[in-house]
């Protein structure tokens, strides 16, 4: 009797749990992705600063958002690795920027040349200016997934990650984040990946690097919550980009312009947000998958895709 009712127990606390999750999902769901624009509770950017800085800015996710800061009327400094990219992005950006006084500001810079002597060119560039926001969106992952020991390019591929995927962050919030303390406001989004969820084997070292962003960010909250800075990581699933290798968008890999307006939407409403509609359904289903269960399942897509690659790569030669 006494093992039944601790079955019983087991099993409401187990029902309970799983009905709070769903209850969370679904107010994320309809109230960051449907309702809270139509309740004009997006936050108005431009008042957080001037400036928007965003690394990783001439491709996929970091342009979208270079794009829609833009739109929304902030000046917008881009930085990355291409100085032609870098020019093609400004000038696209303003062509077709709504505001004839957005000022777009470039300056090409390796993420991987991870020195702190080596952000004093980033720190003298951004020097005066009103950084109001910060889109640390810089990143690297690999051609195909891989065993650890296999990763192409060795240790050093492995460091250049680390430097890329977090350092970079970690560099970049300490050069803007004085002069928001000063002000007492600013924002700072930090963009991770789904993959900060759950460990992924044969992504092992890609899934640490975004997991060390989303536990940095959420660190920062409870440090700054109460000086006025808006500290926000972001973990999209798929997005049609040269990363993704998703050439096509589709609902559950949208573009990277409307994903990107779509999670700066939830700036001040999320701390932790999957950017789009789509990718919190998707967030709230997976979630109800057993943690054992979906490393399995993981590992077995990833060695999918693994073959799949290199049968491709052999093919081609």
């Amino acid at each position: 009797m006494a093992d039944c009712c601790c079955i019983s127990t087991l099993g409401y606390l187990a029902l309970g749990y799983i009905l709070f999750r769903s209850f969370k999902n679904l107010r994320t769901i309809f109230y960051a992705h449907i309702f809270a624009k139509r309740l004009g509770h997006v936050v108005n950017l431009t008042t957080y600063g001037k400036w928007a800085v965003i690394t990783g800015s001439t491709d996929g996710i970091g342009k979208g958002y270079a794009k829609e800061l833009a739109r929304r009327g902030m000046n917008v400094f881009l930085i990355s690795r291409s100085q032609s990219k870098l020019e093609e992005t400004a000038k696209e950006i303003r062509e077709h920027s709504t505001s004839k006084n957005v000022e777009v500001r470039t300056l090409a810079f390796d993420f991987s040349a991870n020195t702190v002597q080596a952000y004093d060119v980033i720190k003298q560039a951004l020097n005066g200016l009103e950084v109001g926001v910060l889109v640390n969106n810089v990143g690297v992952s690999y051609d195909c997934p891989d065993y650890f020991d296999s990763y192409s390019g060795g240790e050093k591929f492995c460091k250049m990650m680390i430097d890329v995927n977090c350092s970079s962050l970690v560099e970049m919030t300490y050069i803007v984040l004085p002069q928001m303390i000063k002000r007492q406001k600013g924002v700072i989004i930090n963009l991770s990946s789904a993959a900060a969820f759950s460990p992924l084997p044969l992504l092992s070292l890609y899934s640490a690097t975004k997991t060390f962003v989303r536990f940095f960010t959420h660190g920062l909250i409870g440090e700054y919550a109460d000086k006025g800075i808006v500290f926000q990581s972001v973990h999209p699933y798929y997005v049609a980009t040269k990363m993704s290798k998703i050439k096509r968008a589709s609902w559950f890999a949208p573009d990277p312009t409307y994903y990107a307006q779509s999670a700066l939407n939830t700036v001040g409403i999320e701390n932790e947000t999957t950017g789009c509609l789509s990718h919190a359904i998707q967030h709230a289903i997976l979630e109800l998958i057993p943690g054992c269960v979906f490393t399995y399942l993981s590992k077995k897509i990833c060695m999918q895709t693994r073959q799949k690659y290199l049968a491709k790569a052999a093919k081609s030669q």
